[in-house]
């Protein structure tokens, strides 16, 4: 139970003043949702793109563009599997070396994906090396937010907590630019033939440069003040998962409906509206791709405006709000973009996006102030994982068939439902954002 305690004490008794370090915490946290949503949005373009054809040829246009957006969602199944593991390690032995096994694991899976040989060339077996990876990202992934948006938490000071903790947030915006930018550089250096065969795989290998930089600002980190305190006055949890459920079922629940919109907004661009674009309105990859780097310029600002407020009125006002306006924008979002112009594919990346980011700001925070030290990081990543699964992998897989069997507006009005549900969750739970992280919820 007291494993690594004589170094984590160590590292607290040398703990400079949280204010004046906060921007170096904030960019080691930031760093790695930096690789972890590069990867989401290469990796979305590319099947949304070009993996259907690589990857499995043989299933036709159709069913081999649900299988690519099928292996997006098996990062989302493995996340839960990866909150626990490295939440188990990071409610143990810190948040620190946690932190840097999984940005190890998610960068060089991303650059494998880039190295990895198609089907034409080894046939059945790529598929099942890309399936592979994808695991592996996906479990690597599962431990990365929630350690990181720790990091930033049980740091920061209290009433700028939901600000500073919006970098891992925003880390994920700015690595949706990038990753659509670097597609798109890529595509128009290049004729289509040549994307196709070879071009895509640059992205995924120069990611190897944010993977080193993002180790060596996370190889220099402390551990944070808050859990050091907590192992020396009680010592670690034996099984962090199971004491967070034992102790905080309801609000394990709650909270993993309240993150569903956030990630449903996004992840509908970032693969249904994409491959619409590329696909149906055949505006060409170049437009596509520019058209995410703008989403992620977006939910940036989204996610510095939600984060911002929920510093002055709480998170789940904040979060309650958000979460309503994906519902009222669920039911139109699909007329929108199917109208087929320009316009409103440019309108629906616009408005999804801004509502995705608002939603994200606030979370970071909220769920670190939701939960007790002792099995924080398993709690925060099983919710965030949680709704990965229910708002990210679900609805855009199941989108195409849906709204080919029973039109647009029948699947925004499922969305709508889901996204209101997650509203009323927010009304269920109680304001955080005043709570000192180190005080246990029962006692607070």
């Amino acid at each position: 139970m007291q494993i690594g305690n004589a170094e984590i004490l160590s590292d607290a008794l040398t703990f400079e003043s949280p204010v004046r370090d906060m921007k170096r915490i904030g960019a080691a946290a930031f760093a790695g949702t930096v690789v972890e949503y590069y990867d989401m949005q290469v990796y979305s373009i590319a099947a949304a793109l070009v993996f259907g054809h690589l990857f499995f040829p043989d299933l036709g246009r159709a069913a081999a563009t649900v299988a690519a957006f099928g292996t997006i969602g098996i990062v989302f199944v493995a996340r839960p599997l990866g909150s626990i593991i490295f939440g188990h390690f990071g409610d143990r032995l810190g948040r620190k070396r946690t932190l840097v096994i999984s940005l190890l694991m998610m960068g060089i899976s991303t650059i494998l994906v880039g190295l990895l040989p198609t089907s034409e060339q080894i046939g059945i077996a790529a598929p099942i090396l890309l399936i592979l990876l994808r695991v592996i990202q996906g479990v690597a992934a599962g431990g990365e937010f929630a350690g990181a948006a720790l990091l930033i938490s049980e740091n920061a000071p209290v009433r700028k907590r939901g600000i500073w903790s919006s970098l891992p947030s925003l880390g994920g915006a700015a690595a949706i630019s990038a990753g659509a930018l670097t597609f798109t550089l890529t595509s128009m250096l290049m004729s289509a033939d040549a994307f196709r065969a070879w071009g895509w795989r640059l992205p995924f290998v120069v990611s190897a440069i944010l993977l080193l930089v993002g180790l060596y600002i996370r190889v220099k980190m402390e551990e944070t003040p808050v859990f050091a305190r907590e192992i020396g006055r009680r010592g670690a949890s034996s099984f962090p998962a199971l004491e967070a459920i034992k102790t905080q079922t309801r609000d394990v629940l709650l909270a993993s409906m309240v993150c569903v919109p956030a990630f449903a907004m996004l992840y509908l661009v970032v693969t249904y509206v994409l491959s619409f674009g590329a696909n149906e309105l055949k505006l060409g990859y170049t437009s596509v791709t520019i058209g995410s780097v703008v989403g992620g310029v977006i939910t940036f600002a989204g996610v510095l405006l939600g984060a911002h407020i929920s510093d002055r009125i709480g998170r789940r006002l904040t979060l309650f709000g958000a979460n309503s306006l994906a519902a009222l924008w669920s039911l139109a979002l699909f007329p929108v973009l199917h109208h087929g112009t320009i316009i409103n594919y440019a309108l629906t990346i616009l408005v999804t996006m801004l509502i995705a980011g608002i939603a994200y700001g606030p979370i970071g925070a909220f769920t670190s102030e939701l939960f007790n030290t002792r099995y924080r990081y398993t709690a925060v990543g099983v919710c965030y994982n949680a709704a990965g699964i229910l708002g990210g992998a679900i609805p855009p897989l199941v989108a195409g068939p849906l709204i080919a069997a029973y039109g647009s507006f029948a699947f925004g009005k499922v969305m709508a439902v889901l996204c209101l549900l997650s509203a009323l969750c927010c009304l269920a739970l109680k304001e955080t954002y005043h709570r000192a992280l180190d005080v246990d919820v029962g006692h607070a």
